[in-house]
Formats: C-alpha cells, structure tokens, sequence
C-alpha cells in the first residue's frame, strides 16, 4: 500500500519542483527582458453609486503587476482612495472610493491610468443610486419578482382546464408550443449567458465555464428526472407526466432566477430604471412559461388539485424574486454567468424530455413533420418573439 501511495506521488513531486524552478529563475522574464512592456489588463468588477461618491472595484486581470497612478471622471483628475492600494499583482483587486458629484440620470465616464499610462474605462450609461440592502429597496424587488415572475406563471396555468379538453392533433399543437416556447428560452439564454462570459476576465475563462455549468445542469436535471420516474411509476401509471411538469418548472425556474439575477444586477450597477413598459413586457414574455409548465398533464388527461397547481407556479417563478435580491444586493459577474448557464442546461434537459415524450411511439423527425407540431413550433417561437421585443 506504501509502495504504490509512493508511485501515485513520484509524478506530483517532480511536477512540483519543476513548477517551483520554472517561477525561480523567470524563462519569460529573461525573453523578454526591458525591451518590452508590462502586460496590463485592469478589470472594472463592479461601479456602484453612492451619495456625493462612486465606488469602483478592480482587478487585475493581466501577468504583471499594475499600479494605478491617476483617476479621470468625465475627463477630470479626481482624488481617490483604495482600500487594498494602488499596486495590484495578478488577480489582485481593489475598490476605489471617488468622491464625485454625479448627476442623477447623466452618463459618466470613469478612467483609470496606470503608471505606464495605460488607461481603461467604465462607462455609466444612466446614473441612479445603488440600491442598498434596507427593508424599502427588498420590498421593491420582491414587488417586481411577484410582477414579472411569480403571478404571470400562475396565470400562465389557468390554461390547464381548456388543455385537458382539446383532441390529440390539439394536443400534439400545445406540446410542440411547448418546445417551441422553451426552445426561444434555450437560445435567448445561450446569447445572453456567452455575453456575459465574454464580459468576464480572461482568466476566468468565462466561455468554458458556462459550457460546463450549462453541462452539469443538464446531467444533474438528467439524473433526477430518471430518479423520480424509477420511484413514482410503480405506484402511479401517470408519473410521468407529473414528473415531467415538475422538470419544467424547475428548469424555466432556474431561467427566471437568471433573468431576476439580471434585473437586480441592473440596478446594482446602476446602468439602467426599470419601466413600467419593460414590466410589462417581462409579464406578457413570462406568461406563456405557464402554459409550458401543464401541457405534459394536461397530455396524460391527469386530474390535478388546485394546490399543485401553485406549486407548480411558485416553483417557476419564485426563483425571479430570490434572482432579484442577489443581483440587486450581492452582485457578481461570475455568478451571474453561472446561474444563467445553469438556467440553459436545464431549459436544454426539459426540451429533450418533452421531445422523447411527444415521440415514443415513433421517430423524433417523423413526429417534428406532421401539421399540428410544425404549427406549434412556429407558434411557440412567434409568440416568445413578439412578446421579447417589449423586454429587449
């Protein structure tokens, strides 16, 4: 046992000192000696706007050492103050206090320059005030997560009583909507969370991190999905419906605590006020999530009580409101690439169960070819398109 502890260290041990003798003696530095400049890559982490003041925090994102020598607001020098000093190494960070007199609902430029003057800037595109963590601003929050979240999705599933009455060519026209409704999300979600990884540091890598979030969401909703059936279809024919309905809500869940994430993170930066029209927008587009949610009962004829109903609902759209509070009070960009990758690998899980639902009987593309599915397809892509144009 000894003896093999020993063989499985031997290649850790050499790689360690290899390691130790590559950061001694700098074969880089010697390359590159005093004939070239300093790597600098400096990362604004989060802007936030207080009273008479804005707070910025940065990171180094670059190689080498980066110090920041001067601090332009609006193409003015301005005295600042840091909290971790002006001389960061890699990954380093520091949060700057400017003392500023910004305007409410102006654009502000904030420039840093460096000792090599290297500048980088962070623009402000409407000033407001950041948010702080108090019982007026959680109330707000929870207000729009109820508005764009919670109470949309509920309504959305009053359509389960006319769903359980249409024909099976009906059905077949709900269930492909269905797809067509989460498949809009799928993609929505994909763009905004590559964009958001794009916004991240080079060092965290932000693209494989979302791919690997939205895989491991994916196979985790994967496993659960076979574990609920294996304990549900020997006591109940219809599980899998129930089963089915409750991965959707779970997934479109995760989509809404990604799209609450981004509404908090808004004013958390202070880059934009939420309108009514963009309330409004955010209902109309959420809505239909209720609709998706049923359709895999409504399938199966399955009677429901009115209570899991609701918690069907509360499972979908409550995540907006939990979304809405850290985005507004805790924000992180890395989070929030997380949460919404998170978000699309389980949209991706739920597309492809309801899918293999709608085709068991027969071939996936003979089942996507006929009228009815064709018509909900277009349909459900028609209406999260419209309905997203009053949200973007």
């Amino acid at each position: 046992m000894t003896r093999r502890l020993l063989l499985a260290l031997l290649p850790l041990l050499l790689l360690g000192a290899l390691l130790a003798i590559i950061i001694r003696t700098g074969p880089a530095d010697a390359v590159r000696g005093e004939h070239f400049p300093p790597v600098e890559r400096l990362t604004f982490q989060r802007v936030t706007l207080e009273p008479g003041a804005i707070v910025a925090g940065v990171m180094n994102d670059g190689p080498d050492t980066v110090t920041i020598a001067q601090v332009q607001v609006d193409d003015a020098f301005w005295t600042f103050t840091a909290d971790n000093g002006v001389a960061l190494r890699h990954l380093g960070r520091t949060t700057l206090r400017i003392p500023y007199p910004w305007v409410e609902g102006e654009a502000h430029v904030v420039r840093l320059l460096t000792s090599t003057g290297t500048a980088f800037e962070h623009e402000i595109p409407v000033a407001v005030e950041t948010p702080t963590l108090n019982a007026r601003f959680f109330g707000i929050f929870t207000l729009i997560g109820l508005y764009v979240g919670v109470i949309p999705v509920v309504i959305g599933l009053l359509w389960f009583p006319f769903m359980t009455r249409v024909s099976d060519h009906g059905m077949d026209f709900l269930l492909a909507l269905t797809v067509g409704l989460l498949a809009f999300l799928l993609i929505d979600g994909a763009a905004e969370g590559f964009e958001a990884a794009g916004l991240l540091p080079e060092s965290f890598q932000g693209a494989v991190l979302f791919a690997l979030a939205a895989a491991g969401a994916y196979l985790l909703l994967e496993g659960l999905g076979a574990w609920l059936k294996g304990h549900g279809r020997a006591a109940d024919k219809g599980y899998g419906g129930w089963v089915l309905a409750v991965l959707i809500a779970v997934g479109i869940g995760l989509h809404n605590f990604g799209e609450g994430l981004a509404i908090g993170s808004a004013f958390a930066l202070g880059e934009a006020a939420l309108g009514t029209l963009l309330i409004v927008g955010f209902t109309l587009h959420n809505t239909t999530e209720g609709l998706a949610i049923v359709a895999p009962l409504a399938r199966e004829r399955r009677r429901v009580a009115l209570g899991g109903l609701a918690t069907l609902g509360l499972i979908g759209g409550v995540p907006t409101i939990a979304g809405a509070w850290l985005g507004g009070f805790v924000y992180s960009p890395v989070w929030s690439v997380v949460f919404l990758a998170i978000g699309v690998g389980a949209i991706a899980q739920v597309v492809g169960q309801i899918v293999r639902q709608m085709a068991r009987e027969g071939s996936v593309a003979r089942m996507l070819a006929t009228g009815p599915v064709l018509a909900g397809l277009f349909a459900g892509f028609a209406v999260m398109y419209v309905t997203g144009m009053l949200v973007g």
